[in-house]
């Protein structure tokens, strides 16, 4: 029988539907790794020229901006949804508000070489694009016209992305989206209500019963969430409360990255590498630590698609108990990395 499950934080219901459970291999996804021709790459390193200037890269000392050399490489948006000139000019029309597309929209390019998978990064190269989305938020949070900075990744056609090569993605708007500010007023409501943040409490519970738990690290808990939205949703959260990305230390970035090449990995080889996306949610910029909140990681494989029921309703109906997924998950081991055997695609 289905299950009806109400998300602690948001107040958001979901349906379980057990009755329609698969397992891993019953989802028909497109692999988002898959044997490609060659085709000319504009991310592989000696193509710079072919980007937008760089806003910053990590490089060795005395290497010059734009040129190879690099381990990771952050450029602008050649499509970007907001640009970064202007002033937001709010006004209204009547009962409409707007503004002017004020903003930064960022690619964050994680590799020189043609990887296709995080996953197939080393922890070290990991680490320094975790290092890189925090420099990122703490340059731009410095502008007074921008609020929240989102961090994201799409894998795979499939979760939108059109390029193969391994990077994610930043947006910074002037005002905090919808998503995160539901989150944030239903974990302000549980705090207000119980004097706990609704994250701890969740990390504590999970910790407790494992029925949930992906992967356990000292700093660090990744989980299948009990109201998940999609099959195989896995969330990763830091243990000590902290409601800022951009806060995050050495040894918690050194951390992360072991534990996201392992629930990616586990994520890919259990669901033959799949698209996916991930986000990073986090607390605005105009915030300082605020107690009700918790910065995380939400991975969601792309292995169902929203119908009428849901975009009327705004239900999600998931057919994989997440305690199953998390003991699939759990039983599954991340596979070898595939390095690729060319460092760059030609025209």
């Amino acid at each position: 029988m289905s299950e009806l499950r109400k998300d602690p934080i948001s107040g958001r219901w979901v349906i379980i539907a057990k009755s329609r459970a698969r397992r891993p291999h019953d989802f028909e996804s497109t692999p988002h790794i898959q044997q490609q021709q060659a085709r000319f790459c504009p991310f592989c390193a000696g193509h710079e020229d072919k980007t937008p200037g760089e806003i910053i890269a990590y490089r060795p000392a005395g290497s010059a901006p734009n040129h190879k050399d690099w381990r990771v490489r952050v450029v602008p948006n050649k499509f970007p949804a907001l640009e970064i000139e202007g002033e937001l000019n709010k006004r209204g029309e009547g009962i409409y508000d707007l503004m002017r597309g004020v903003g930064a929209h960022e690619v964050i390019i994680e590799s020189p070489q043609h990887v296709l998978s995080t996953a197939d990064l080393t922890e070290h190269q990991i680490q320094e694009v975790l290092w890189v989305y925090r420099d990122r938020l703490v340059d731009l949070k410095r502008d007074r016209r921008l609020v929240y900075g989102m961090i994201f990744k799409n894998v795979g056609e499939a979760a939108g992305a059109s390029l193969e090569h391994t990077h994610s993605q930043l947006i910074v708007t002037p005002i905090v989206p919808i998503n995160v500010w539901e989150e944030m007023t239903g974990s302000l409501e549980f705090f207000n209500y119980r004097g706990r943040c609704v994250y701890c409490d969740m990390i504590q519970q999970e910790l407790a019963s494992e029925k949930r738990i992906v992967f356990d690290s000292p700093g660090f808990v990744a989980f299948c969430p009990f109201a998940s939205r999609f099959p195989f949703e896995t969330w990763i959260l830091p243990k000590p409360h902290a409601s800022h990305y951009e806060n995050i230390q050495k040894n918690g970035v050194e951390d992360l990255a072991g534990v996201l090449r392992q629930v990616i990995g586990r994520i890919e080889t259990a669901l033959d590498r799949p698209a996916y996306n991930y986000i990073i949610h986090t607390g605005p910029f105009d915030t300082q630590e605020l107690a009700h909140y918790h910065w995380h990681i939400e991975i969601i494989p792309r292995l169902t698609k929203m119908a009428g029921f849901e975009w009327g309703t705004g239900f999600y109906i998931n057919p994989v108990p997440p305690e199953e997924a998390a003991a699939f998950l759990r039983e599954v081991e991340a596979r070898p990395p595939q390095r690729q055997n060319i460092a760059t695609r030609e025209a």
